[in-house]
């Protein structure tokens, strides 16, 4: 599958990594690519940039967001959330226009520090928002409720026993992302409903940010037990 990955970050890096393992035709998009290959600082978290990973990733392109995602078929918005509109914007409405858009990014306002808050939440959410300002894409939330090592490896923790959710309107482009997930290793993806329960996937972030702080690290997930 033709795959478009918007964002080069960590979450951006471990999909784009995982998806061409898995034999995907991968492209990254970012705004300005010269920019994005001479950046050799790592981020906030001591992440490692674009530039220092993509030597070992050679299959994997890296374009424009328009470019990047014209010929996908599938595309994953895996910007921070408080840039997704205006990355998307980018990308363009009709290269969204009848594609499945898998939303990883969470709403996460930093403004005051750490832990954050979220810009959008109870009534609305940033799931909600995409597909209200892309009414032709199918937008699917997922992979928004932890770290990206296990987003694309379950396995590295409890032997995958843990849980993962969908959210969307359209039923075929959850089974498309459900396909993916699956081809990652989860064994419980469940099916929340429409967009609107994108509210409560992106409602989880404040306590799984606050579990992180407490346990220390990133490598923990939820299990429903039914």
């Amino acid at each position: 599958m033709k795959i478009a990955i918007v964002g080069t970050g960590m979450v951006g890096q471990a999909l784009a990594g995982r998806l061409a393992e898995l034999g995907h035709e991968v492209t990254v998009g970012t705004r300005d690519v010269a920019a994005t290959m001479v950046h050799t600082e790592p981020d906030g978290m001591g992440n490692p940039p674009f530039s220092a990973w993509a030597p070992a990733h050679p299959t994997v392109k890296l374009d424009t967001f328009a470019a990047a995602t014209a010929d996908a078929e599938l595309i994953v918005n895996a910007t921070s959330g408080n840039v997704s509109m205006a990355a998307l914007t980018a990308v363009g409405a009709d290269n969204l226009a009848g594609k499945v858009v898998l939303d990883i990014a969470n709403p996460l306002d930093f403004s005051n520090g750490f832990p954050p808050t979220l810009f959008v939440k109870d009534t609305d959410s940033l799931g909600e928002q995409i597909q209200a300002a892309f009414p032709q894409a199918k937008v699917v939330k997922a992979l928004n409720t932890l770290t990206a090592a296990l987003m694309v490896n379950p396995k590295l923790l409890a032997d995958g026993d843990h849980s993962v959710f969908v959210c969307g309107n359209d039923a075929e482009a959850k089974r498309t992302v459900t396909d993916l997930l699956e081809s990652f290793g989860h064994t419980d993806v469940i099916d929340l409903g429409d967009i609107t329960t994108a509210r409560g996937t992106e409602m989880v972030l404040p306590i799984w940010l606050r579990l992180m702080g407490t346990l220390n690290t990133p490598m923990f997930n939820f299990k429903i037990v039914r």
